[in-house]
């Protein structure tokens, strides 16, 4: 071949039109069918994705807006919130609206919303793997308040249906700060159906009184229902021998499932969203150091994660489409 590209690899483009006009993005081509967005200007979210022509992830009405549309206070996020295969919840914030120490909050904190310092863009031979990747980092920060600073790498090989997220969260202010960070990742129809399954091993519970019916069967999944109310769920999920913990909705239907992977001691809890509306046909897989109940909920229980000034912290995770499963 003329160029490596035939195959697989990374380029970077720009959205043209409508409210996501100007969205930088990097689009990944593994060489094995697994095809998805990094949308640059959006925390390095992930938006479209798609194996063998398969949706992977559920994506929101509104599509991938322009950080410029945010509505940060209040449920304004929703207005914004694209969906896509990962949108990004922090990195002071996680969960409902509140206020906290006299800072007005709103859902999911300004991560997603925030454009990324493009660093890298790039790819090498390792041996006989061809490896590419997409780097940048995102601040989060303001004058006599916090200022963290997120490094995320984006990577992939050649001939392999999976993808890595490196991220690395530094607290570059003289004063320590909060740090609620979780991974919202999103599979949709036709992965998510009503023969899917949930695969988790873990302890489960309810997050609250709406939610505690359909523990039975949080695991499982009803068709397109009109009026759903979302149902939300807790898991304490058990490593494996390495200490990573992992999460995979299966359709059976297709042969396909889709996985996530991760350190558990980083991020110690999984939270699934289960919705099953009609348009709002979603299933949330969302590994986090927190659960979305808000800043001043985290810290009234004492659980609220704290960053000393310089401290960081990294996490690891690995997305993968497995096939041939039943």
């Amino acid at each position: 071949m003329g160029d490596i590209s035939q195959l697989g690899g990374v380029r970077l483009a720009e959205l043209a039109d409508g409210p996501g006009r100007g969205v930088r993005v990097a689009d990944f081509r593994s060489g094995d069918g697994l095809n998805f967005t990094v949308l640059l200007d959006r925390g390095m979210d992930i938006g479209q994705a798609e194996y063998r022509g398969a949706p992977l992830a559920w994506n929101a009405a509104v599509g991938p807006v322009a950080p410029a549309f945010h509505e940060p206070v209040g449920s304004g996020f929703l207005r914004t919130f694209h969906g896509g295969l990962l949108t990004t919840c922090g990195l002071t914030q996680v969960g409902v609206p509140n206020v906290d120490l006299g800072e007005e909050l709103g859902v999911h904190g300004r991560i997603s919303h925030i454009p990324a310092r493009l660093r890298s863009c790039n790819d090498r031979w390792e041996g006989d793997d061809y490896v590419f990747w997409v780097q940048g980092q995102m601040r989060e920060a303001s004058l006599f308040g916090h200022n963290l600073l997120l490094t995320r790498t984006i990577t992939c090989r050649l001939g392999e249906p999976r993808l890595t997220i490196e991220d690395r969260v530094e607290n570059q202010g003289s004063a320590s700060a909060p740090h609620m960070i979780l991974y919202h990742f999103n599979p949709g129809f036709p992965i998510l159906s009503a023969q899917s399954r949930l695969e988790v091993s873990s302890t489960t519970q309810p997050r609250d009184a709406a939610a505690a019916p359909g523990l039975a069967r949080h695991n499982r999944f009803e068709g397109p229902t009109s009026g759903y109310a979302e149902q939300v769920f807790y898991h304490q999920v058990v490593p494996d021998g390495h200490g990573f913990a992992q999460a995979r909705v299966v359709n059976p239907d297709l042969g396909l499932a889709l996985q996530v992977r991760y350190r558990e001691r980083e991020l110690p809890w999984l939270v699934e969203w289960k919705q099953m509306g009609i348009s709002a046909y979603v299933l949330g897989i969302e590994p986090g150091n927190c659960v979305p109940e808000g800043r001043s909920a985290a810290r009234a229980r004492g659980v609220l994660v704290e960053l000393a000034p310089g401290e960081a912290r990294e996490y690891l995770l690995e997305v993968s489409v497995l096939t041939g499963v039943t």
